[in-house]
């Protein structure tokens, strides 16, 4: 039986290409902003391009952070990508005539990557924790990136201070500085790098994702 999964259409880019993504690997996908759809859905995709104050406005209007919060208080899957992932944090230090909060599911604030070149764009290695579901036999594999901003440090309480039943699992990749490649804390997980666009091992993470719904 196909899980059903619904990518939140709130006006951020590249969402065609996680929809094809998505139904490659078996998942009867619904792109819409349609709040009891998104309510209702095996598992809520949300996408992220561009500016993090421009993400953070688009999903509100569309009351993303209520239909996340939501979700997560169900213990209904949530995977975040890219800026998708970075409004998971309190906030951004990116520029913004018109700053606003994120949806803040995680502590800590988004900061831009030091590095010697800025965006980090390309493909990536990453450092996998042991246990995890999205990476399961994609260990090894490298994952595409195109990102100036990334979170730069974990600060979850323990697992009983949250709606996680264990630790969250948190991978790693290095682009002048360490930082936050993706997080399986619980139903919420996300991923700096964009699964619909790494090839065989991306599709490979979304299909772990769509098989543990």
């Amino acid at each position: 039986m196909s899980r059903s999964v619904v990518v939140l259409d709130y006006g951020s880019g590249n969402v065609r290409s996680a929809v094809r993504a998505l139904e490659h690997v078996g998942a009867a996908v619904t792109l819409t902003a349609d709040r009891d759809v998104a309510l209702d859905a095996d598992g809520l995709f949300v996408p992220g391009v561009g500016n993090f104050h421009a993400c953070m406005a688009g999903l509100a209007a569309a009351d993303g952070p209520y239909i996340i919060d939501r979700r997560l208080a169900g213990g209904r899957p949530v995977l975040g990508v890219c800026v998708g992932m970075q409004v998971m944090f309190e906030g951004s230090r990116e520029p913004s005539a018109a700053p606003v909060e994120g949806v803040g599911e995680w502590p800590g604030t988004v900061t831009r990557l030091e590095a010697p070149v800025v965006p980090h764009m390309g493909w990536s290695e990453v450092e996998v924790p042991a246990g995890s579901t999205l990476f399961a036999g994609v260990e090894g594999e490298r994952f595409y990136f195109v990102h100036s901003y990334a979170a730069h440090t974990w600060e979850l309480p323990p697992p009983e201070d949250t709606f996680a039943v264990v630790a969250p699992r948190v991978t790693w990749a290095t682009h002048g500085e360490r930082f936050v490649a993706a997080v399986e804390n619980g139903p919420l997980a996300a991923t700096q790098f964009h699964p619909e666009k790494s090839g065989e091992a991306g599709l490979a993470l979304l299909e772990n994702w769509v098989r543990s719904l």
